[in-house]
């Protein structure tokens, strides 16, 4: 048994260039703005001396000394723009843009944008949003076609005129070369919580007429990530059929109307996600090709989904903030024409349990490949014996792991809001076992975040390991930390419980015996 606390970090890595700039016109000036070439200014004598000091111990321009093939390499695991700026200094690093396999490029890319604490004006992303449609038809259109473009990604702001050239760019370069994975991620001028439902039908409107003004850049789309779009009913299935070679549809706060049916038939499509929305229902048709799905933040009341034909399908995402008034889903019902789930990810949110358990007669059926469960952010404190059902239904099942977190930045805690929308206190779902004594022979694997060691998780666990008879590991965590949540004001601090998990050697060893002891 392994009692490992769960680290977390963030290290930000750093690396030294030490380049010089050509006085002379490069070719590299053709690809990037001026606007956002990088910035060599009046050099002072101390850094001077510190420059030429560091040539004579040879240590000068080390990048650019390195080979072709390794710069490529290293220049195709950044973004495209910042790749550029780092050739821009470099004489023998100019010629490395059309060698390029791999590009990236992105609004996002402002100069500076690696500084997480720096905030970033509208202006200025509307700038480089224009830099990379500017680079884009530069980069493509001076290529040559020889040289095989394996991945292409391009991240913009969706506006009339750079959205057209990068469009009509990318339509020539897949005429013309090579293309391998094309990726489309489109965003809007205005965030989605200032938009309003005209700004939205606006952006759904100007996409449509993107799409059609390229319809041979959408034609060879691999992938597709939209946002902030309010659709016509009939607009999203012409889209699909356009991109004909799509394997991965994100819609972010994208909808054909509050309480629309979106209905997806695709040859292609392998991965579908959908963040907010306001559909009742999507309905995915016949999807004969399709792995995953993700679905965060339904508004519907009853299944946000129907599955039809889709053989292949086996994760399925489902991440609910769920009030009293939601329906309770019913994976015998949810999953009834799809009996291939290995994947099976369930985020709470730190709120209302809403999937209900069942009896395995019923779930048997549809659960029957299930190899790895993931149920997220499940209420601090709650009954686990619920959970068991899973195990009763779910014969193939390898590993299950649980995170039970009372997640104060993503959840509601003001009490008179709690009240008017709905939010429920913390309820235990009532349970019991269809069979008490069975047995389950896969299940090899139980980890748990926000192990505390009380009765409850402590029973739990000795529950599982009386069923599971070839039990190998048991991974016991500390909460897992979030740096927002510790930033919260006093008042959210307040609601934080400490934790009493066993951090010492001697109280992991006091909770292991304790484990075995119960088990015995």
């Amino acid at each position: 048994m392994n009692i490992a606390g769960a680290e977390y970090s963030n290290k930000a890595s750093s690396g030294v260039r030490h380049c010089h700039r050509s006085n002379k016109v490069d070719p590299i000036s053709a690809y990037l703005p001026t606007s956002l070439r990088p910035v060599v200014g009046p050099i002072s004598h101390n850094k001077a001396t510190r420059i030429e000091d560091a040539a004579d111990d040879g240590d000068g321009d080390r990048l650019s000394k390195l080979p072709n093939d390794l710069l490529l390499n290293i220049l195709e695991r950044v973004d495209t723009l910042d790749a550029l700026r780092a050739c821009f200094l470099s004489k023998q690093m100019l010629k490395l843009p059309t060698l390029l396999s791999q590009l990236f490029l992105s609004a996002g890319s402002i100069p500076g944008h690696h500084d997480s604490a720096r905030v970033f004006r509208p202006s200025e992303v509307l700038r480089t949003n224009r830099a990379v449609a500017h680079v884009t038809d530069n980069i493509l259109s001076t290529r040559s076609p020889e040289i095989t473009i394996s991945k292409l990604k391009i991240k913009f702001v969706l506006t009339q005129h750079e959205s057209l050239t990068i469009g009509k760019s990318v339509a020539c370069a897949m005429a013309t070369q090579k293309v391998g994975a094309a990726e489309f991620e489109v965003t809007t001028d205005k965030a989605y919580k200032i938009c309003s439902p005209a700004d939205f039908l606006h952006f759904g409107k100007q996409f449509n007429d993107f799409v059609g003004a390229c319809p041979d850049a959408f034609a060879g789309l691999t992938r597709l990530w939209l946002r902030n779009m309010r659709f016509g009913e009939f607009d999203i299935p012409n889209i699909l059929s356009t991109c004909k070679l799509l394997e991965s549809l994100r819609l972010s706060h994208c909808d054909s109307g509050i309480h629309s049916v979106l209905q997806v038939e695709h040859a292609q499509l392998a991965e579908l996600e959908i963040d907010q929305g306001k559909f009742e229902r999507v309905e995915l048709i016949c999807l004969p090709k399709l792995q995953r799905v993700r679905y965060n933040n339904w508004c519907s009341y009853e299944d946000p989904l129907y599955f039809g034909f889709a053989p292949q399908l086996s994760k399925l995402i489902l991440t609910k903030t769920a009030v009293r008034s939601q329906k309770t889903l019913e994976l015998s019902q949810l999953l009834a024409n799809v009996s291939s789930i290995s994947d099976l990810h369930l985020d709470f949110r730190s709120e209302k349990i809403w999937v209900l358990p069942e009896c395995p007669k019923l779930l048997t059926p549809v659960l029957s490949k299930l190899q790895h469960v993931n149920l997220d952010h499940l209420p601090e404190g709650c009954d686990l014996a619920w959970t068991m059902f899973i195990l009763e239904a779910a014969p193939s099942l390898k590993e299950l792991c649980i995170t039970l977190w009372d997640h104060w930045c993503i959840m509601a805690t003001d009490n008179e809001f709690r009240k008017k929308y709905g939010f429920c206190e913390k309820i235990d779902m009532k349970w019991k076992p269809y069979a008490p004594d069975f047995k389950h022979k896969n299940l090899a694997k139980l980890t748990i975040y926000g192990f505390q060691p009380d009765d409850n998780l402590l029973r739990y666990i000795r529950s599982v390991m009386e069923h599971a008879v070839n039990m190998a590991e048991i991974s016991l965590h500390d909460r897992k930390v979030c740096v927002s949540c510790s930033d919260s004001d006093s008042e959210i601090k307040d609601k934080f419980c400490t934790s009493r998990y066993p951090r010492t050697a001697e109280k992991r060893k006091q909770t292991t015996e304790e484990l075995d002891f119960l088990s015995t």
